[in-house]
């Protein structure tokens, strides 16, 4: 099979297209054909090397994070999916690997595709949609009447997340541009806060919840707009004690990570507020959940721009702009 390979952790490094064996499959996995995967940010950290001390890949090793497929394989243990099923996944870390024409992955992590999407558009969802479902319904907790704060609405977090939280009967703010604020409002945000000309601190207080996708400079206002009691969740870091636990990082790295966390802990603490970190795992049911609410028409993808598959390194650029508008697919196979 072609796929895209990291020969070397390189800040701004090339992709190399290569000819790999096919995936080898484990009982509980099945073999999906890639027709269309997409593009994130932790696609360039990871290929910088960022994430070394917690996501050790070797290289050389494929990336890609989303995939929307169809399953042409089912190991001897699987027994949710068949093969023809149109299936969509974000495959859990360490088994990564997208930008290739086919990829083993666990059951575990597969949902069916929302029936009512193609497979460019399915392939947008899995990364972003179990990062805002996870940030907002398993650990925020989000409950009608509560007031939200989402950073960088048009984004592929925000994108999905503003319409999860308004779903939740949450009054949701977010950042964005001037030329995107139709954009947001159109997905349901509420208040809508120019970030070039205008300071969000400024402009929003009492809120229950903020999720955090900047600097951290902005973490550190984020604390400014919650309410005693409110919570605010990073999706940028820093990680803190309990992430380092839920990884079982030795010794060392805990403390790493618990000196990176401590400026914003012991802030949060002074507040009333909590603080953590998020680092969205692979789900195939809460991916079944989210299937649910975008057959019922409560979600829709946002996808900014279609690369063709040998055009992988261009979509990875033009992401790292920060430009795009939600969700940057590309198309593996038709």
């Amino acid at each position: 099979m072609k796929a895209f390979v990291v020969d070397k952790y390189k800040k701004k490094g090339a992709l190399r297209l290569a000819v790999l064996p096919e995936p080898q499959l484990q009982d509980n996995d099945v073999l999906i054909r890639i027709r269309a995967t997409a593009v994130n940010l932790l696609d360039s950290k990871v290929r910088d090397g960022e994430f070394k001390l917690i996501l050790p890949y070797r290289p050389p090793f494929i990336l890609g994070h989303d995939v929307a497929g169809t399953v042409v394989k089912a190991g001897a243990g699987v027994r949710r999916f068949k093969v023809g099923d149109e299936v969509y996944a974000r495959p859990r870390d360490h088994r990564v690997g997208t930008f290739a024409e086919f990829i083993a992955v666990d059951e575990a992590d597969v949902a069916l595709k929302p029936n009512n999407l193609s497979m460019s558009e399915a392939a947008s969802i899995p990364l972003v949609g179990l990062t805002a479902w996870q940030a907002l319904v398993e650990v925020g907790k989000v409950k009608p009447g509560q007031k939200v704060f989402i950073q960088a609405g048009s984004g592929g977090v925000g994108t999905f997340a503003i319409q999860l939280a308004k779903h939740l009967g949450a009054t949701v703010a977010t950042t964005t541009s001037a030329a995107n604020v139709e954009l947001v409002k159109s997905l349901g945000a509420d208040v809508v806060i120019d970030y070039k000309t205008q300071d969000f601190e400024k402009v929003l207080s009492g809120y229950d919840l903020v999720l955090n996708s900047q600097d951290p400079k902005t973490l550190e206002k984020s604390l400014g707009v919650l309410k005693q009691g409110g919570r605010l969740i990073s999706i940028s870091g820093p990680p803190d004690p309990a992430f380092a636990g839920e990884l079982g990082l030795n010794l060392f790295l805990k403390l790493v990570l618990h000196l990176l966390s401590r400026g914003v802990r012991k802030k949060a603490k002074r507040l009333g507020i909590a603080y953590s970190f998020l680092f969205m795992r692979a789900e195939g049911r809460q991916l079944g959940e989210i299937a649910r609410l975008i057959e019922q028409g409560v979600i829709r993808p946002v996808v900014d721009k279609l690369f063709p598959f040998e055009k992988t390194g261009d979509a990875l650029a033009y992401v790292e702009t920060g430009r795009a508008k939600g969700k940057v697919v590309i198309t593996v196979a038709d």
